[in-house]
C-alpha cells in the first residue's frame, strides 16, 4: 500500500498540480499586493473616496453593507485587470513571438503498402515497388 502512494505522489501529474497550486497562491499573493497597495490607494488619491465599507444601510434592524460590495467589486475589476494587463497580455505576445511562420507543406507522403517515405509526386514505391495513387 506504501509503495502504491509512493507510486501515485511521484507521478508527474500530482507533483505539477501541487507546484501549480503554490505557485498559483504565491501569484495571488503579489496580485492581491498590487491591488491593496498600489491600485486602491491611487483610486482613493482620485476619488478622494479611500473606504466605501462604512455606507450601509438599514431596514426593518438588518443593515445592509452596501460599501462593502462597492469595495468588493473595486477589488475584483483591479485583480481581474492587473491579472489581463500584467499576466496575460505579456504571455500573449511571448506566445505570438515564438511562433514561427506558416507550416511547411510537406513534401513526401507514407506508402500504403511498406510505410516508408516517399515524395509526393511518385507514382511508385521505391522501397516495395507498389503502385501508389496521387
Amino acid at each position: 500500500m506504501f509503495q502504491e502512494f509512493k507510486k501515485f505522489l511521484l507521478r508527474g501529474n500530482v507533483v505539477d498540480l501541487a507546484v501549480g497550486v503554490v505557485v498559483g497562491a504565491a501569484f495571488g499573493t503579489v496580485v492581491s499586493a498590487i491591488v491593496a497597495d498600489l491600485m486602491t490607494p491611487f483610486i482613493a488619491a482620485v476619488a478622494k473616496v479611500p473606504d466605501f465599507s462604512n455606507l450601509v444601510f438599514t431596514l426593518n434592524g438588518s443593515q445592509f453593507k452596501y460599501g462593502h460590495f462597492i469595495n468588493t467589486l473595486i477589488s475584483f475589476f483591479l485583480v481581474s485587470s492587473s491579472v489581463f494587463f500584467f499576466v496575460v497580455k505579456p504571455m500573449n505576445l511571448l506566445v505570438a513571438r515564438s511562433k514561427k511562420g506558416a507550416p511547411i507543406d510537406p513534401t513526401t507522403k507514407k506508402c500504403k503498402e511498406c510505410l516508408s517515405e516517399i515524395p509526393l509526386k511518385a507514382k511508385r514505391c521505391a522501397h516495395c515497388a507498389q503502385i501508389v495513387g496521387s
